[in-house]
């Protein structure tokens, strides 16, 4: 895994370095640059973007009076633990999971069967009130910064339970998404230029045999703080494809 993202961020810093007109003219940025570029591109993602975190279930199994489990860091929120019956702790419960309901519903939409989105829409509504009402349905608390959930209610006996997630997708994940790729590649692109512009800044010409040579630090630091303007604003746009109004987490 550690090789692959390597691979990955090379070829990043690859094209950075060739945008930059490396092999042409010398580039004063060491590798921690780059690194340094493609971490801030990283961290803006996960501040702004909807596209860095994933919804998706993670299988726990719960111990009996056991109130606390600690949880993978990649987790960033718990929206809901589903037991795997229906109606659990009632005698009546049927044993269907939250994907056998998705297939069942396929089926009778896909088979012109009486029900459909409807059908799955009023029991979905049936099994929230019966959870509500039988009191099944487990309570929690979420802590982010440990990531421990902690029960408010023991369980009574062992069980697997279905929990309903937000996961951090990886560096590697956002750095060849396809929509995130491009922009994460310009952005990098951009503070590589501000830090080159901010070096050359520091002085107005090198001496040299023919008279000097003239740097360009302030005018390649203004392109870059405007590229970097346009690029924030872009993310305000959805260019990153997130939906509009959706859940933001940073």
């Amino acid at each position: 895994m550690a090789k692959q993202r390597n691979k990955i961020k090379n070829d990043v810093i690859k094209q950075i370095r060739l945008l930059l007109g490396d092999g042409m003219v010398d580039i004063e940025l060491d590798p921690e640059h780059y690194d340094l570029a493609i971490d801030i591109a990283v961290d803006k993602i996960r501040q702004r973007s909807e596209q860095a975190v994933e919804e998706d279930f993670y299988t726990i199994q719960l111990k009996k009076d056991v109130d606390i489990y600690t949880l993978p860091k990649e987790i960033m929120e718990v929206k809901k633990i589903h037991h795997r019956s229906f109606g659990h702790g009632i005698s009546s419960g049927v044993d269907m999971d939250p994907f056998e309901l998705a297939y069942a519903n396929s089926y009778f939409f896909m088979n012109n069967h009486v029900g459909g989105i409807s059908t799955y829409e009023l029991f979905s509504q049936y099994r929230e009130t019966l959870n509500r009402v039988a009191a099944t349905d487990i309570q929690f608390i979420w802590n982010p910064g440990t990531h421990k959930i902690r029960l408010l209610r023991k369980m009574r006996a062992d069980e697997i339970v279905l929990l309903h997630v937000y996961l951090e997708r990886s560096d590697d994940q956002l750095l060849t998404d396809p929509y995130l790729k491009s922009w994460m590649r310009d952005y990098s692109l951009a503070y590589c230029k501000k830090m080159i512009g901010e070096a050359r800044s520091k002085f107005s010409a090198l001496p040299g045999a023919q008279g000097g040579v003239t740097l360009n630090g302030d005018a390649l630091k203004a392109d870059a703080v405007a590229d970097i303007d346009k690029l924030e604003m872009e993310l305000k746009l959805y260019i990153d494809g997130s939906a509009p109004l959706g859940v933001m987490i940073g």
